[in-house]
């Protein structure tokens, strides 16, 4: 089933979600749900505060952004996610988001990270991630953490963008997929 996102402006964009117990009922059917939702939408991650769930959940398949890359392509879920480490050299990369469509803008992250999370089948997972990987997951982390890459533009920057940024936050926007605004 394809999830409207939630755009631009939704309190629950900037809200640190919660954990989820073990128990959360539906959960595999939630994270089918969000791999069709992101593919629907062209993306290469997906959190569930963008659907408006505040669980720490997000899925990711980097493959659209490593093709003809050295790079493996990783396609998974991880719920619970900590990021344990950040390191290596910080490097720039224009970066977009689903709930804030047609704004894109250069963000830099380091280019590798020490992550633990749980699959879907709750096996507890350590691991590095580098590269396109890593980019994603730290996106997608942010999201569960209240924190959108527009947070780390400057002043002007930011300024330049309001006008877009209050037209998403009131549907003026024209994308290919289902979306969810406040109205006012």
């Amino acid at each position: 089933m394809i999830l409207p996102i939630v755009g631009y402006g939704n309190p629950i964009l900037k809200q640190v979600a919660k954990d989820i117990p073990r128990d959360s009922a539906d959960l595999q059917a939630l994270i089918a749900h969000m791999f069709e939702t992101m593919e629907h939408a062209s993306g290469v991650g997906l959190a569930a505060p963008q659907i408006n769930e505040g669980i720490r959940l997000f899925v990711i398949d980097s493959t659209p952004m490593v093709e003809g890359e050295d790079e493996k392509p990783i396609r998974r879920a991880f719920i619970n996610p900590v990021l344990l480490d950040e390191f290596g050299e910080e490097w720039g990369m224009e970066e977009g988001c689903l709930s804030i469509p047609g704004i894109r803008a250069d963000v830099y992250r380091p280019e590798n990270i020490g992550i633990k999370y749980f699959d879907e089948n709750w096996k507890e997972h350590h691991e590095e991630l580098g590269g396109y990987a890593a980019r994603i997951f730290q996106h997608e982390y942010d999201h569960l953490e209240g924190i959108l890459f527009t947070d780390y533009l400057s002043g002007l920057k930011k300024r330049l963008i309001k006008a877009k940024l209050n037209d998403i936050t009131k549907g003026k926007v024209d994308v290919d997929y289902r979306m969810r605004f406040l109205k006012g």
